[in-house]
């Protein structure tokens, strides 16, 4: 099996179903909107409150890595909703939530009610890793890049 740069970016032509489509582009649309809109946008540009919490985590160029993630959370989600480089999108939101599950909840339970907790990033870390192998589908913008081979 050879892995070409086009497949790796826009996904290769596994057929799957219309359901197994929709349903997928219905998490992608909504997990990328809610990262976005939800986390990441509002960290852009990084405030000093946040560039502060990420030079507590012990980030030697805290200012370079709260871009890092406001940039992954904010325009990583909308091009995650979006289906435009799926899987770049994934892997960079997939990087940003085990650094905060594990680095800025790292001291907090897997669960709490009305506290801080690691579950909401681990939770969006495994909504990240379907796209990351399979891509957007067949209604994403990663689609119009796909090869059409004959």
């Amino acid at each position: 099996m050879q892995l070409n740069l086009n497949e790796l970016l826009f996904g290769g032509q596994t057929p799957t179903s219309m359901a197994t489509d929709a349903g997928m582009t219905v998490l992608r649309v909504s997990a990328g909107l809610m990262m976005a809109f939800g986390h990441g946008l509002g960290k852009l540009p990084p405030s000093p409150g946040f560039v502060g919490m990420v030079e507590g985590l012990g980030f030697h160029s805290p200012e370079l890595f709260a871009w890092m993630a406001g940039l992954a959370e904010g325009m990583g989600g909308l091009l995650l909703a979006a289906g435009l480089l799926t899987r770049a999108s994934a892997v960079a939101i997939l990087g940003s939530m085990l650094v905060a599950a594990f680095m800025a909840h790292g001291g907090d339970p897997l669960f709490a009610t009305g506290g801080p907790s690691k579950e909401l990033a681990l939770l969006y870390a495994a909504v990240m890793v379907p796209f990351l192998i399979a891509g957007s589908g067949r209604y994403g913008v990663d689609s119009m890049f796909r090869r059409q081979d004959d």
